[in-house]
């Protein structure tokens, strides 16, 4: 069996590893991530079931989400292509006393060697840093067992996300260091939709993510605008 070419850009690796050190300061560079976290846990389990499930975290950085997925009662595993970033992973949950798995391995990869492995797939903040975001769809949907739950989460293209992302987020308020986002790499819901779709995923549901401009705090809404999270089913397999 061929291993598929690695989706990944390098130089998106490159940007993470060299923040490894900060995934778990709460002031650091990965501060909204923090904030974040409490909301796509709690939309994470509006729309399934955590406890018990076997659960694979795709592109899982410094186990933030990972870890919270491992203290609801998940088998979780995190998967990703940066090795300082998993293996600060490792060391924060030895230190927090959790058992969740981690592996410098791409979904591609994974999907090969494990296919309909996992209860719930996991793909947050990854689609708009890689080259083939298709691709990367194509291995969540194959890594998730018939009936089971896919969930993605990235950035809107439109102008909005361009000043509220781009222009608020990295030069106005930096909350996050310049050269985080590429606004071309944005992916519109319709766009994520259809490719959700042509990987053999059912759409279920779009939230959006809402930040507040003064206390910075995020909230779940009707709001695409910007950031937005998409729970995707794969179809039971028809019985005969």
């Amino acid at each position: 069996m061929t291993t598929p070419a690695p989706n990944v850009d390098a130089a998106e690796i490159g940007k993470f590893d060299a923040l490894a050190g900060r995934w778990w300061d709460p002031h650091g560079e990965f501060a909204p991530l923090h904030r974040l976290n409490p909301l796509r846990l709690a939309y994470l389990k509006r729309e399934t079931t955590l406890a018990g499930a076997r659960l694979v975290d795709v592109g899982c950085g410094g186990g933030i989400l990972t870890e919270a997925l491992a203290r609801e009662g998940a088998h979780a595993l995190g998967i990703d292509l940066a090795p300082a970033s998993l293996e600060v992973a490792e060391l924060h949950a030895l230190e927090a006393g959790l058992a969740p798995k981690y592996r410098c391995i791409a979904a591609e990869a994974l999907a090969l060697e494990a296919p309909g492995a996992f209860d719930v797939v996991t793909c947050m903040e990854l689609l708009e840093h890689v080259p083939d975001p298709a691709s990367t769809l194509t291995a969540l949907a194959t890594l998730v067992r018939p009936g089971g739950d896919v969930f993605v989460s990235t950035i809107n293209r439109n102008l909005k996300s361009f000043l509220v992302a781009i222009v608020g987020a990295e030069y106005l308020t930096r909350t996050v260091p310049k050269g985080t986002h590429d606004y071309a790499r944005f992916i519109r819901p319709a766009e994520l939709g259809r490719a959700a779709r042509a990987a053999g995923l059912g759409v279920s549901d779009i939230t959006g993510v809402v930040i507040d401009p003064l206390t910075r705090e995020f909230s779940l809404g009707p709001d695409v605008g910007v950031n937005y999270l998409m729970h995707l089913v794969r179809p039971q397999a028809p019985t005969s």
